[in-house]
């Protein structure tokens, strides 16, 4: 399935399970003196799965390009999955820096999101970076140790940045149905202002597009929403991660309120009057029970 899937696609024909010369020797350094100590190769029986993949900086590159959305092999909604934040390492701001999707690891550095993985075995290093639609590095090191890879790529990411920008690319409209327009804007959770805007990567393609919850500077809660249906989107990152957002309508069809996870609702103006309580008011009887 590995060679029909991906490696045959991708033309990767260095990529094997055991090494194909002309290949690199795998070595060590003695931790007491200045000597390269060899790592013999050999099959890694149960623990190949791990890590026991040769390739080369082309395979690898083009493997990165399709880590970036190049091509056809991981399909745009697939690859949108890859890189949902599953579990991350969260800091004091509730901003994060580094996380796990399927199958990718996510770093987030002031906002500039790349993806990849590291990888080891006895006597060789490799790590890829890359951002989607963007720059890829691949890094190869035949060391069991003493050289930090994934500092390397992050480093010649910013240097590719710094000296060759990306091209922008041409700013095209993102098809918005009428009915999505008129949900955007000032919402109030409580008192607090939170801004919902368009947002075209959480698309169906219908014109019921994704739409983002953003703070416009009162500390408000943030999260994108990719479409599911008519008037109904989930999370996918932030706050409200996988949480349902649906929008509820008044009898004639206009927006009454938005409402997050069943608990969570927005309104046009702080405490809206005749916008009900999640799940109901709650009769309130004086006096002991």
């Amino acid at each position: 399935m590995l060679q029909r899937e991906i490696l045959d696609p991708l033309e990767l024909r260095r990529t094997t399970l055991r090494p194909q010369q002309p290949a690199a020797l795998g070595f060590a350094v003695h931790p007491w003196a200045d000597v390269l100590l060899p790592e013999p190769e050999h099959d890694h029986g149960a623990m190949a799965p791990a890590g026991a993949l040769w390739s080369t900086v082309e395979d690898l590159a083009r493997f990165t390009a399709a880590l970036a959305g190049e091509g056809d092999l991981i399909p745009a909604a697939t690859l949108e999955e890859m890189l949902t934040p599953q579990g991350l390492v969260e800091q004091q701001d509730g901003g994060w820096e580094v996380a796990y999707g399927l199958g990718v690891q996510l770093w987030n550095d002031g906002g500039r999101r790349t993806h990849g993985h590291g990888g080891s075995m006895p006597g060789f290093l490799a790590f890829l970076e890359t951002a989607v639609g963007g720059d890829g590095v691949v890094v190869l090191a035949n060391s069991t140790g003493g050289v930090d890879v994934g500092t390397l790529a992050t480093d010649l990411l910013a240097i590719l940045d710094q000296h060759e920008p990306a091209v922008p690319q041409p700013w095209r409209p993102t098809p918005t149905n009428a009915q999505t327009l008129a949900l955007l804007g000032i919402w109030y959770w409580g008192p607090t202002p939170i801004g919902l805007r368009a947002d075209g990567e959480g698309g169906d393609g219908s014109g019921d597009g994704g739409l983002a919850l953003t703070d416009i500077g009162r500390g408000g809660r943030t999260s994108r929403f990719a479409a599911v249906g008519p008037d109904r989107w989930r999370g996918l990152d932030g706050y409200y991660r996988g949480e349902p957002l649906r929008v509820v309508r008044r009898g004639d069809g206009t927006p009454l309120h938005l409402e997050i996870s069943g608990s969570f609702v927005l309104t046009r103006q702080p405490y809206e009057p005749g916008v009900g309580i999640p799940g109901g008011d709650v009769p309130w009887e004086a006096g002991p029970r």
